[in-house]
Parts: structure tokens; C-alpha cells; sequence
């Protein structure tokens, strides 16, 4: 049984940890537990929260309790392993007119699906037989899916494609969706259109659907909601752990480095891997520690907690800590803020801003911060 609870339970920073760099303390706040592989929270525009696990099922959560019936149940559709099973959820800006959403899972076959649903004439249920096909992409590795669904401020949906070990070179090969990131729209009649404005919508020998390439497996994406920036964890091979950054003027087409490169070292080759052409992360850690796996995450811009606003919150899959990154010009500044003993799974925003932190062991937690608002002159 899936037992949600309003908790006063809660895991604090203690100030001795507070960086030099001055990050507030923050403070995790337990929203729900006794979930089953959770790897999602997101919102539809609304004071609901929706909680994707990878399992096969999305639970609908409003007002300190989930819904009796799960939101959707794809539990029959899909293959779950280490790394496949439901893996996205994403709602369209104009979700609230069409009741259209977007989800991206592994088939019984193992091959990626994006599809769209739409909700049924109860608006915390969806309607299952409704599902219609956006894409299917054969995948030639178990691991490194990518899965992450995303619609930015022009409305376009953006997906995130694994490149694996990338032996095949995947990631550096326009031919191929695998080791990118997509942008397509699915404002229209499906399966979708590719925006004109894609970098190689008229580029023979390169798919009109990539938007950025050199990918090694970009778990968790998110566009800041007040700058449009793009924030990109992308998961490292044996090394390093890495954010790239878009900016939110970008025309696209950027190449990240994998598999020329892990982070801002050289892979393969081993030495004179960068010509100049790739885009280097703003941000990177080392597996020092029992580090493993980056976790992308979100940029806070929600109005409780005036002192995180703008801070960019990620963290290591396997040690559970949670770190926070800053922007001062064009350099980045960041500290790890709390060590949790999670397994991190993703971060996630409601409508308002807040962000949330999903346990793969069950759990979602919100990040609460000091609810006042920073001191004129006070450091930064």
C-alpha cells in the first residue's frame, strides 16, 4: 500500500557546513514514502504534483494525498531493468485546453517510446486506450536511455537520448538519434514536425530532429523559468560527472565532447581530443567517494524561500549528496549543501517553483530553505 504523509521529519544542514561561497542552509522536507522505484515528480500547470515510477505507473498527488487510481498504469506496456522502464512525463504548455501529455518509456522490446496520451473525462485519470505513437527508436544497449521529456519556453519538446559505452560512436554521429538531445513539435498533427530553426533541419547527412549531439546518457534536463537557460546532467563513463549549459539565445548544434571526451578530459583519443568545436562543462566532479552517477536537476525560482532563488540543485545518484551551483559572470560556483544517503534519482518542480527531490528507495522531499528574504548587503 502506497501511504502518503504530511511530516515534520526533517534533514538539516548544520550551519558548520555552510560553504565559503556562502549557500544557505537547506533543509528536506518528506512529502510521500512506500513509493515503488520512483524516478519522477512533475506538474501539469495546476497545484498537483505527478509521480512517475518506473515500474509502469504515474500516482496523482493534491492536497497531502495521492488519488485512489494511479493517474495512468503502462505497467503491461513496458520493460523494466536497471535502467528502462517509464522514464519521462512532460505536460504541453496548453495541456489545461487539449488534456494532451507525453510520456517516454521502454517497450517490451526494449526499444525506446515517446507517445502522447490524453486525460479522460476525469481530469486525474488519464485515458489509456487514447495513446498515439510520436516516436520509437530501437535501442541496441539495455542501458543508458536517456528519457527525459521536456518542453521549452518556445513550446517545442525536447528529449534526451543515451549513447551508451557509445563503442558505435553514437554520440558524435548525426545519423543516428542515439547520445542527443531532440527537439521536435508536437504542437500540431502527430506524430510531430521539426522546427525549421533545428541546427540541421536542412543539413544533409545529419537528422533535422538533433538539437545538440555528444551525449553520453542525459539524465535530467531542465529550462531555468525565468532565463530560458538549458542545464544538462549528462552521466559520466568511468571518471567524470558533468553539467553543460545552453544558453537560452543558443541556435543549437552544440557538441558536448562523449565520446571525444569525458567532462574536460580527453576519452577517445586519449589526448588531442578537442579542436576547439566542443562545448566544455561548466561543472564536473570525479567518482571519488563512491560517486557514480550525476543527477540533473533544477534551477529554483519559487517564491517561499527567497535565498535559493537561482541556484541550480543537483546531485550524485549514489552518495545522495545534493550539491548547489551558482552563475557569477561567466563562472560557476558550487558546494555540496547536504549529504542525504539517498539514491537520487531526479529533481523535480511544481507549477509554482518549489523543488522537490525523489528517492529511487520510495520517497519525494521538498527543499525548504530560510522562508526570509536575504538581508540588503548580506553575502553572496
Amino acid at each position: 500500500m502506497i501511504r502518503f504523509i504530511r511530516s515534520t521529519a526533517l534533514i538539516v544542514l548544520t550551519a558548520a557546513s555552510l560553504s565559503a561561497q556562502g549557500f544557505p542552509e537547506i533543509r528536506l522536507v518528506l512529502v510521500a514514502d512506500g513509493l515503488e522505484s520512483p524516478l519522477l515528480v512533475t506538474h501539469a500547470g495546476d497545484d498537483r504534483l505527478f509521480i512517475v515510477q518506473q515500474t509502469g505507473t504515474i500516482l496523482a498527488y493534491e492536497d497531502g494525498s495521492v488519488k485512489k487510481t494511479p493517474f495512468l498504469d503502462l505497467s503491461s506496456k513496458i520493460h523494466v531493468a536497471s535502467e528502462q522502464g517509464l522514464l519521462g512525463l512532460a505536460f504541453p504548455p496548453d495541456h489545461e485546453e487539449n488534456g494532451f501529455f507525453f510520456v517516454n518509456y521502454t517497450n517490451v522490446d526494449g526499444d525506446t517510446t515517446v507517445a502522447r496520451f490524453s486525460i479522460s473525462s476525469d481530469p486525474d485519470v488519464a485515458a489509456p486506450a487514447s495513446e498515439e505513437l510520436v516516436m520509437r527508436i530501437e535501442q541496441p544497449f539495455s542501458n543508458h536511455n536517456g528519457g527525459h521529456l521536456a518542453f521549452g519556453p518556445d513550446g517545442f519538446l525536447n528529449i534526451g537520448r543515451g549513447g551508451a559505452g557509445d563503442s558505435l560512436n553514437n554520440a558524435q554521429t548525426l545519423t543516428t538519434m542515439l547520445g542527443k538531445l531532440l527537439r521536435i513539435d508536437v504542437s500540431g498533427a502527430l506524430p510531430y514536425t521539426i522546427p525549421s530553426t533545428n541546427p540541421f533541419f536542412d543539413v544533409d547527412h545529419a537528422l533535422a530532429e538533433i538539437w545538440a549531439y555528444g551525449l553520453r546518457n542525459p539524465w535530467r534536463f531542465t529550462f531555468d523559468r525565468r532565463t530560458g537557460d538549458l542545464l544538462i546532467g549528462d552521466v559520466g563513463q568511468n571518471e567524470i560527472e558533468e553539467i553543460n549549459f545552453q544558453p537560452a539565445e543558443s541556435v543549437g548544434g552544440e557538441n558536448y565532447g562523449w565520446r571525444k571526451m569525458e567532462g574536460s578530459r580527453c576519452f577517445n583519443p586519449s589526448s588531442g581530443c578537442n579542436d576547439g568545436s566542443l562545448v566544455l562543462p561548466i561543472l564536473e566532479y570525479d567518482h571519488s567517494g563512491g560517486r557514480c552517477s550525476v543527477t540533473g536537476g533544477s534551477v529554483y525560482r519559487g517564491a517561499r524561500f527567497p535565498g535559493l532563488d537561482g541556484i541550480y540543485f543537483y546531485a550524485d545518484h549514489c552518495t545522495g549528496e545534493i550539491w548547489g551551483a551558482r552563475r557569477s559572470g561567466e563562472v560557476w560556483q558550487s558546494e555540496i549543501l547536504l549529504s542525504t544517503g539517498f539514491l537520487v534519482s531526479s529533481f523535480g518542480e511544481d507549477a509554482f517553483g518549489e523543488i522537490y527531490v525523489v528517492d529511487y528507495f520510495g520517497a519525494v522531499w521538498l527543499i525548504e530553505g530560510d522562508p526570509r528574504p536575504r538581508r540588503r548587503g548580506a553575502r553572496r
